[in-house]
């Protein structure tokens, strides 16, 4: 709990900026801490705790992962989360390339500017827009039934279908998700 307590601590002040209090929320939500104060689920922690939505929440997140990863090319970094948006889209290796032609190219630190340059880098294919929307019908309500199905594991104790089971069949899911075939 006092980590806990430690991270909300960074998240309240407000003081430490968008990569602390990214950085904050992430572990928040990585090691499910939310939990010790009886959430069920990191968006509720987020509207009840700290009346902030789930978008807001992920930028500063994602804001966070790209300072981390541009931090050991330089001293010149993205000064808020706005300038950071084009980045999140990229991968880390691209990310760095164009954050180094960014500042080699001598434009004013303004989100506008950069998101200029990420688009003219990646030939028009920057798109600054969420897609966790995104979903079809059918994988909508498969997913559904595999959350009743959680319930139901949850309500007869884990009889019928072993919590390590279903941990590893959402590894296996993960997996799939995350590979490119």
């Amino acid at each position: 709990m006092s980590r806990l307590l430690d991270l909300e601590r960074i998240i309240e002040s407000g003081q430490s900026g968008f990569y602390q209090t990214g950085k904050s929320l992430r572990e928040v939500r990585d090691e499910r801490l939310y939990r010790e104060l009886m959430f069920e689920s990191f968006n509720a922690y987020l509207k009840s705790r700290w009346d902030m939505g789930r978008s807001q929440a992920y930028r500063l997140i994602e804001a966070s992962r790209v300072i981390d990863n541009l931090s050991p090319i330089g001293d010149i970094l993205p000064e808020n989360e706005a300038q950071l948006r084009p980045l999140t889209a990229l991968a880390p290796n691209d990310q760095r390339r164009i954050w180094r032609a960014f500042l080699s190219s001598g434009k004013d630190l303004k989100a506008c500017n950069i998101r200029r340059f990420v688009t003219a880098s990646t030939g028009g294919s920057y798109i600054a827009r969420d897609r966790t929307g995104i979903i079809s019908a059918g994988y909508k309500q498969a997913v559904m039934e595999m959350l009743a199905a959680i319930g139901l594991a949850q309500q007869d104790g884990w009889v019928g279908t072993s919590r390590q089971a279903a941990m590893f069949w959402l590894r296996v899911m993960k997996d799939k998700i995350a590979s490119k075939l």
